[in-house]
């Protein structure tokens, strides 16, 4: 290992490196020691993070001097994060919990700092120790290409490089590090692959690590293959995509099993008999994942983003009371309400204003709601009207409904009046709602 193999590493992640900025999650160990001295020799521009999980007692505290010392020595911005009584350390889980919490703090730091990449030490072993993890789940062949190398502004410039390359690059340069004796214990899958299943693989064939090296590389390209054809064929079923993904149901349900888990999967939908319900649900059915909701709409599969759900107030206050002195009230909603695609949004309705129970709100649909729609006979529940005017899931939430002071449904916006408020030959007060359709 040397520093220009290294720096041919990163370019190939990381296009003109010296004009980028980049965290450093160090941890005291030769991996990241020794990433944290490459960085420094090809005078990069970086700064250091440390979490001190305070697991370890005085051991803990020297990795945070290790550390620490490095970025004094070499004028290096230094981050620090010591786990306290607030983190409620569990019992169980201790690597998911310290997982969560590094990455949290990294975050924050590139937030505050403006530093473009999280950069970690992860290494060929660790990729070994992935790929046999994998393996025991038949997570597929995105599982079987394990730690990727650049991927969400996480770069990882040492995957192609032994643990035993990185020790000899450490001994070379003379690179304190520190060595944590808890990865000797086989408490944990991971070492417990590490200290009993990886060293007998590499008994079998001394060159099992360079074969692996270039199988995982193969498997790398495989999945950039799989991948580029999903999307192709995800391209192919979508029937919209602007506010939000619409893809044909009728369309992903006559592809291959595992083309229709490559493409759920991509927002969340990974479970074999959940993926099956989704083929067989009902209209109007919703499914959830930790980022999307999968709403079904007859033959359309429809993905709604949690994260660019817009916060929408449950009531709007309209009118707070009518001055009868008046003849005539006009209420525009051109600028109160959100105009909904494929409607015609443009509406006048006239009201007897001493029918009307102040004051009047806007809502959105209730269970039991119901009304006696103009030019119609009789009464309808709402929600049969929404049916009956073949209204799409997606425009469902955006209709306000118009109500008085007993919650009594006065309209249906944009789309009908109830006809027992409307004016007529004996109104002497109207009270006009309108809105004009924007072009």
């Amino acid at each position: 290992m040397e520093k220009f193999s290294f720096k041919n590493q990163l370019e190939n992640l990381v296009r003109n490196p010296e004009t980028h900025s980049y965290l450093l999650a160090v941890s005291g160990g030769a991996d990241s020691m020794v990433l944290a001295s490459l960085f420094k020799g090809l005078g990069l521009n970086f700064q250091i993070a440390h979490i001190n999980y305070k697991l370890r007692g005085e051991d803990s505290d020297l990795d945070q001097k290790t550390v620490q010392d490095f970025c004094e020595k070499n004028h290096i911005r230094f981050h620090l994060y010591e786990v306290s009584e607030k983190d409620n350390k569990p019992e169980n889980s201790i690597q998911l919990w310290a997982r969560e919490i590094r990455y949290r703090f990294f975050r924050e730091i590139q937030e505050q700092e403006n530093l473009e990449f999280l950069v970690t030490a992860h290494h060929l072993n660790d990729q070994l120790e992935t790929f046999i993890i994998n393996l025991s789940k038949a997570s597929g062949i995105s599982g079987l290409s394990g730690i990727p190398a650049n991927k969400n502004k996480i770069i990882r410039p040492l995957l192609n490089f032994s643990k035993k390359e990185i020790y000899g690059y450490a001994e070379e340069n003379r690179i304190d590090f520190r060595e944590d004796l808890s990865n000797k214990k086989s408490d944990y899958l991971r070492n417990k692959i590490r200290n009993e299943i990886a060293p007998k693989l590499l008994e079998i064939n001394e060159h099992f690590l360079e074969n692996f090296r270039k199988s995982s590389s193969y498997l790398n390209q495989t999945r950039d293959f799989v991948e580029k054809r999903i999307e192709e064929i995800e391209n192919k079923l979508t029937v919209f995509n602007s506010e939000h993904k619409i893809l044909s149901k009728e369309k992903l349900g006559q592809e291959s099993a595992f083309v229709q888990f490559e493409i759920l999967k991509k927002y969340g939908f990974d479970k074999e008999e959940e993926i099956s319900k989704i083929f067989t649900a009902e209209n109007g059915s919703s499914f959830f994942s930790k980022d999307y909701q999968l709403m079904i709409s007859r033959d359309e599969l429809i993905f709604i983003s949690k994260n660019q759900r817009q916060e929408t107030k449950d009531e709007i206050i309209l009118v707070e009371n009518f001055d009868f002195s008046e003849i005539q009230m006009d209420i525009s909603l051109e600028d109160t309400i959100e105009n909904i695609d494929g409607i015609n949004n443009s509406f006048e309705w006239d009201f007897d204003a001493a029918k009307l129970q102040f004051p009047l709100r806007l809502r959105k649909q209730q269970d039991g709601d119901e009304f006696y729609p103009a030019d119609f006979s009789g009464k309808k529940k709402v929600s049969k009207f929404f049916r009956d005017e073949k209204l799409s899931i997606l425009a469902r939430p955006k209709i306000w409904i118009l109500c008085d002071s007993y919650n009594s449904v006065l309209g249906i916006i944009p789309l009908r009046q109830d006809r027992r408020y409307a004016s007529d030959e004996k109104t002497q007060s109207i009270l006009k709602i309108f809105n004009e359709k924007k072009k």
